[in-house]
């Protein structure tokens, strides 16, 4: 199954509830529409994750994986 992109999703970005990962300019920001997942760190870019990529993703913040980039 291919991935919809935003506009395929019928969905304006703006209006969506985007749960932050801070106060400070450039944090992830994070919306869920129906089974996809969205992430956004810039407001432009704009990745979709199904339901077990996003999964993949939360357990590899879960273990660390991605610490290295935070510092």
């Amino acid at each position: 199954m291919r991935k919809p992109t935003v506009a395929e999703l019928g969905v304006d970005p703006d209006t969506l509830d985007w749960k932050r990962s801070g106060t400070d300019e450039g944090v992830i920001e994070v919306a869920f529409v129906g089974e996809w997942t969205l992430l956004r760190t810039s407001g432009d870019l704009i990745s979709v994750f199904d339901e077990h990529e996003w999964a993949c993703f939360l357990d590899g913040v879960k273990k660390g994986e991605f610490d290295h980039a935070a510092s």
